[in-house]
């Protein structure tokens, strides 16, 4: 019986893409993990109904996003393992912590549609690694659309990596400029592969 759900286990790891690696993450009110606290093991849109605010937190397993704003809006930035005494001066954040989205494990294969313009116009790039510089790689100067295929994604305003990041998970994206980044353009992409786990 033992061996048969072993290979039952083994046999829906082999066809599942998303890996059930639950993130554990405890958010603290104050800086230096003080104050109340709030763990977290799933999406939160909205921390005030736990806790005023939060300054610091713990990344116990897994990789999550947190955002300043509640409704997963606002500037977010990528969080693994590890602790995070001071988020606002360690990340530049402008508020504290408000929502925050977990990010699954993907194993697999990875592919995104790059576009030039706005509803998947203009130059199109496939892309099945990462990126630092979309213009140097394929001579586009902006990307307005994309359509993630596989796997989870960060893509950051500014070559090598660096800039605001918004995290891009499968679906399609017709508009950047409607998903609250203005005039922003990506120009690095990265995966998020189980390494970040």
């Amino acid at each position: 019986m033992l061996s048969l759900s072993i290979a039952a286990l083994h046999s829906s790891s082999m066809t599942s893409t998303e890996m059930n690696m639950t993130t554990k993450v405890i958010f603290y009110e104050d800086r230096n993990f003080q104050g109340r606290s709030y763990e977290c093991m799933s999406d939160c849109s909205d921390m005030s109904s736990y806790m005023s605010r939060c300054h610091s937190c713990r990344v116990e397993r897994g990789c999550l996003m947190v955002y300043d704003r509640s409704n997963f809006m606002g500037n977010q930035y990528f969080m693994r393992r590890g602790e995070y005494p001071d988020c606002m001066g360690m990340m530049g954040m402008s508020d504290c912590i408000r929502s925050c989205r977990m990010i699954p494990m993907h194993r697999g294969s990875y592919r995104m549609r790059m576009y030039e313009r706005e509803n998947f116009g203009g130059q199109m790039f496939e892309l099945m690694d990462d990126c630092d510089n979309i213009t140097d790689r394929y001579r586009m100067s902006n990307c307005m659309s994309c359509n993630v295929m596989d796997g989870h994604w960060l893509m950051y305003e500014q070559p090598h990596f660096r800039g605001r990041m918004m995290y891009m998970r499968p679906g399609e994206y017709r508009s950047f400029m409607n998903m609250g980044f203005g005039g922003t353009r990506f120009m690095s992409m990265r995966r998020i592969t189980d390494s970040c786990y």
